[in-house]
């Protein structure tokens, strides 16, 4: 493993002067990660990392191997293998039966069209399934109802003993590639531009079996649904390939709000056409989403939005936050935000208000923040009148972590411990905070000398 210090700001790439994403030079103060670990195993992409407690967590990619880590040393605890192909989902499952200790065990999907269970304690295959007909792209685990969904070409039920407990029929070839859960023992799978409503029911007879019941199928998305989050027991979101940003109510299903002004024509007569001769797919796609009870934090192409689900409008954003897509985003405790990329980079972002109107206010639409489409002079009035009853925000950069040289596919955020970052270089990184460590080092030195007699105070 390698200890490096991060020198500062970015360093240009190809035909950097024409690039409009925000830099930062290398006074960096409000950026904590100044020290990392490189941790090396993996022979190709990694694209997945999940936490398994306090201070472990797995990492997995397209060599189809899983590697589990402590997050304080970057010690590598296990090297599990028993897939053949490239992994496609993760997933922890916590167990805490009463007459058994706590024990932490993963969930991975291949290729393969294989599910395997591992033990995190042991490093030990605990289960491995091979009766599916097509690949899982996701994993759900309800710890409420004690069982795990499987979405591929069908939706499958199982137990902690890995029985299958009940299945859906075969529902598209493109299959499910994304789960959320909510409430009344529901969970909505994205298939295609699709979400299908499905409900768990428990066998009337008593026994462990269970019943899937389709329940609704919502058709209001125009393209390949992304991303699903759920911000609680009343709303989640969904994001679409073409940019829509839908917000709806977890009970009843009904649409709560969207930002998809790309699709009404009443506004942008000629924002269709404009949309493509200009932008690609991707750069308006809405690769990945988090919240909070506030606000949804969205990846939309090279851009990072940040949506507020009471005034039901885009409240900051950046536009060309990195220099390709987003991949990745979370948000942190300290109103700051984290966001990776394809471009390799990895930025910390704050939240910060702005009580002063700017010059431009910021467009009720979500699709006006790009320029899309002929701007409404009677709207653009109707906004800049409430942006003056309201504190505006913004996003502002205040840390470049550059360390992988390929896109960061994600990373886990490990609070005091350090954040920890995924790329298609092959690599993990575990960025550490460097006053800390440092301190850390301090002390151990403090102490070992004190044990052994070195350590001499004078008065």
């Amino acid at each position: 493993m390698l200890r490096w210090l991060i020198g500062g700001g970015r360093e240009p790439q190809g035909l950097a002067e024409k690039s409009s994403v925000q830099t930062i030079g290398e006074e960096q103060i409000q950026n904590p990660y100044t020290e990392l670990l490189v941790l090396k195993g993996h022979q190709d992409i990694v694209r997945f990392l999940v936490q398994i407690d306090d201070c472990r967590f797995a990492s997995a990619g397209d060599d189809g191997i899983i590697f589990l880590w402590n997050a304080q040393t970057g010690e590598k605890l296990f090297e599990l293998h028993g897939h053949t192909q490239k992994i496609t989902a993760i997933a922890p499952f916590s167990s805490s039966d009463a007459s058994k200790e706590k024990s932490n065990l993963i969930l991975t999907a291949s290729a393969d069209k294989t599910v395997i269970v591992w033990d995190c304690t042991t490093g030990r295959q605990v289960q491995k399934v091979s009766c599916f007909h097509s690949t899982v792209k996701c994993l759900t685990v309800l710890q409420r109802l004690d069982v795990w969904l499987s979405g591929g070409s069908d939706l499958c039920v199982w137990n902690r003993k890995l029985d299958l407990l009940c299945k859906t029929s075969h529902l598209t070839d493109a299959g499910i590639s994304t789960l959320v859960e909510l409430p009344k023992n529901c969970v909505a799978a994205a298939v295609g531009k699709e979400l299908i409503i499905f409900r768990l029911i428990a066998s009337s007879d008593k026994s462990e079996g269970w019943n899937i019941l389709e329940v609704k199928r919502l058709v209001d998305h125009h393209d390949n649904i992304l991303s699903l989050v759920s911000v609680n027991d009343l709303t989640f979101v969904t994001g679409s390939h073409v940019g829509e940003l839908i917000v709806w109510d977890a009970i009843d299903w009904t649409k709560q709000a969207s930002e998809c002004n790309f699709w009404d024509s009443s506004v942008h007569p000629d924002s269709q056409t404009e949309i493509k001769l200009s932008q690609s797919p991707n750069e308006t796609s809405v690769q990945h989403l988090t919240c909070d009870e506030e606000c949804v934090f969205a990846a939309v192409g090279k851009g990072i939005y940040v949506y507020n689900l009471q005034m039901k409008r885009v409240i900051a954003c950046q536009r060309t936050a990195h220099d390709s897509s987003v991949l990745h985003i979370e948000k942190l405790p300290n109103r700051q935000l984290i966001s990776c990329s394809e471009d390799g980079s990895v930025r910390i972002w704050e939240l910060r208000e702005k009580q002063q109107v700017p010059a431009e206010p910021v467009p009720t639409g979500f699709f006006n923040m790009w320029g899309f489409g002929r701007a409404n002079k009677q709207a653009n009035q109707a906004a800049k009148k409430t942006q003056e009853n309201t504190t505006m925000h913004f996003l502002e950069l205040v840390g470049d972590l550059i360390g992988h040289s390929s896109a960061v596919q994600m990373f886990l955020y490990f609070g005091e411990l350090g954040l920890v970052t995924c790329s298609a270089d092959h690599l993990i990184i575990l960025w550490k905070d460097g006053e800390r460590e440092s301190r850390l080092r301090s002390l151990t030195l403090f102490q070992k000398l004190a044990q052994n007699g070195d350590l001499q105070l004078k008065f």
